[in-house]
């Protein structure tokens, strides 16, 4: 938790969801965006239809000027439809917006997005990327469950989102007999609640639950990995390990296991350690060319090489 880290903020001082709305008009009106409309009933709690059969929003294309009309002209109206916007880079939708709101800690060139609504709630999930959370206007409550928790969360399809990243099922559905380890790890939530000018410092993969719960909500983030020595993702190599490892025999996949933590996780220690260093060839540093040189032997071993 950094208490008052974007306090001096122009945008975490204005006062009213209007004054938010105008001062953003400043920066344009936005270019077109995905929003997240959502019938009264499900109360800002943007999930899954029946039986995990399509979603209980509709998204509409809107710029963010017309967004904020709306949101704002449905504040105090129960029969309205609820909105949510999220993930907008600042210098597409708002340029100008980082020269008045500006983030120093992060290195340079880390690019914010915005994310602005009404009261919601987003289902538990991950991001592969550190993440600096900041609240500009309304309240913010984070739940986060470590990465270990991953098997009691009870995590739904990959292939089929919300929003790019898959989601906890249990999370959103507590109570649910299905979902029974889930109980074990229930109350071991961490939970952060963070006012206008606070910011919040998420580890990569920590599972959490994000609630905007004033009526009306805008938050800055930003995410950047710290320890990236090339562009591969590591999901994408846990993808890789689906179709080549997941349905083999139970014993070979104990035996590759204990081949990825020698190599990839090293438990142990570097793998060649007891060699000198100038003998580790392509398991030196990736630094000295070797991403590049293995990244070379997967794309050919992919090709059928």
């Amino acid at each position: 938790m950094l208490r008052g880290l974007v306090g001096h903020w122009p945008a975490a001082a204005t006062a009213t969801p209007a004054a938010f709305r105008d001062y953003l008009a400043r920066f344009g009106p936005g270019v077109a965006m995905e929003t997240f409309v959502g019938p009264p009933e499900i109360k800002g709690r943007y999930y899954y239809g029946a039986d995990l059969q399509g979603f209980n929003f509709e998204r509409r294309t809107l710029r963010l000027g017309e967004a904020l009309d709306m949101m704002v002209r449905g504040l105090g109206d129960s029969g309205s439809p609820t909105l949510y916007a999220g993930s907008l880079t600042v210098d597409q939708h708002l340029p100008g917006f980082t020269d008045e709101n500006a983030m120093p800690l992060l290195p340079p060139g880390t690019q914010g997005r915005v994310w602005l609504g009404h009261a919601s709630t987003v289902a538990t999930h991950y991001d592969a990327f550190e993440n600096l959370a900041c609240v500009a206007a309304g309240r913010r409550r984070f739940t986060l469950y470590p990465p270990a928790a991953i098997a009691d969360l009870y995590v739904g399809p990959i292939d089929n989102t919300l929003s790019g990243q898959p989601v906890s099922l249990a999370a959103s559905d507590p109570d649910n007999p299905a979902y029974p380890r889930f109980q074990a790890i229930r109350d071991q939530a961490l939970v952060a609640d963070l006012m206008p000018g606070d910011a919040l410092f998420l580890p990569k993969l920590w599972w959490h639950q994000v609630e905007a719960t004033a009526p009306f909500n805008a938050m800055v983030n930003y995410w950047w990995d710290a320890h990236a020595t090339g562009p591969d993702a590591p999901f994408t190599s846990l993808l890789l390990a689906m179709i080549t490892l997941a349905e083999r025999p139970a014993a070979e996949r104990q035996a590759w296991r204990a081949f990825f933590d020698h190599y990839a996780f090293r438990q142990q220690g570097h793998p060649l350690a007891h060699l000198p260093e100038e003998k580790h060839g392509v398991l030196g540093p990736l630094k000295a060319g070797n991403y590049g040189r293995i990244r070379a032997r997967v794309m050919h071993l992919l090709r059928g090489g």
